[in-house]
């Protein structure tokens, strides 16, 4: 790394308060008007760049590092997921990758418990009812959801942001279900009282609720197939506020019309920005725009983190974020 000021591109429009300070410690190329940079963009940028912040719209694949020139040692995600990073392209090219971990569990827990909440009880239903002047007063069968309270939650994926979802939805009285790559250990087991599947399979077809909370890899890459999807109950929910890619969005589609699912909750899509229009005909569906870690909060801590990682990287030592590519 040259002795110099780095130099740094950022592919997005980030807080002001990260933008100044990036500016005071680096040099900094910003993204003004915010747009996301095509292909070619990004590789024109990382042959000039020391150090690239991309984020989840950013396509950072093989033919992008390839483009690297000999001083672009240091991927500075801005956000946790690095699903849309090559994470083995850059590790050939002596290219670290950090990312952004634990600031946005809460945000994105709290997101999830709320369509936990929304979805049966059909909130949005009842907001575009009030807001069509449809809604002539309460009635005993007005508008009927269903309560949350005694269902089963299985969760999908149980590390920082599942094991976040168990402790909230335990409060409100839900029976918290797993299943993940390794069981957790026995005293978290025993604080949020969840039960361990083993079988993804056997868990699906016995929960009330479904959150998938797990990352985006080749090895979840459309987990909830359609033959998964067909073993849930009719009476069951799923909520998704992780990847896209996880669900097969078009059989999910297919079974939320035929009503063999009861309603979904989704803040996240296969094809973002696309959504499946099917999707958007759906009343028993609740879509948000990939906004489950949208704090202010969350975006200067993980601004902060960024920061860190580069200046720690710049002088020399391991950033504390480094990602490894074997644990993804």
């Amino acid at each position: 790394m040259p002795q110099s000021k780095p130099k740094v591109v950022i592919t997005r429009k980030l807080p002001d308060a990260i933008e100044t300070r990036m500016a005071e410690l680096f040099d900094v190329t910003f993204n003004l008007d915010d747009a996301p940079m095509s292909q070619t963009a990004l590789a024109e940028a990382v042959k000039g760049a020391d150090v690239l912040v991309p984020t989840v719209t950013d396509r950072i694949d093989a033919g992008v590092i390839s483009q690297a020139g000999p001083d672009m040692r240091l991927i500075a995600n801005f956000g946790n997921g690095v699903d849309h990073i090559d994470l083995a392209s850059a590790r050939q090219r002596g290219i670290t990758v950090t990312n952004t971990p634990g600031v946005l569990t809460g945000d994105t827990a709290d997101m999830t418990l709320a369509l936990i909440l929304a979805v049966p009880r059909r909130l949005t239903e009842g907001e575009r009812l009030l807001r069509s002047g449809e809604w002539h007063g309460w009635s005993p069968t007005g508008m009927c959801g269903h309560r949350i309270w005694g269902k089963r939650l299985g969760i999908i994926g149980m590390g920082r942001i599942g094991q976040a979802v168990a402790r909230r939805a335990r409060a409100f009285g839900m029976s918290i279900h797993y299943h993940n790559r390794k069981r957790v250990p026995e005293s978290v087991e025993a604080e949020l009282e969840a039960t361990y599947w083993e079988s993804l399979d056997q868990m699906v077809a016995r929960m009330d609720v479904i959150s998938v909370n797990c990352p985006h890899t080749p090895a979840t890459y459309h987990l909830l197939s359609a033959r998964r999807l067909k073993l849930m109950k009719p009476t069951a929910y799923i909520i998704n506020t992780s990847r896209g890619e996880v669900i097969d969005e078009n059989a999910l589609a297919r079974m939320l019309e035929a009503e063999e699912l009861a309603g979904a909750g989704l803040d996240v899509f296969e094809h973002e920005p696309a959504v499946n229009p099917r999707l958007l005909k759906l009343d028993n569906v609740v879509l948000l725009p990939h906004m489950g870690s949208a704090t202010i909060e969350a975006r200067i801590d993980m601004g902060e983190k960024v920061l860190i990682n580069i200046k720690t990287f710049v002088d020399g030592h391991t950033p504390p974020d480094r990602v490894l590519e074997d644990l993804i």
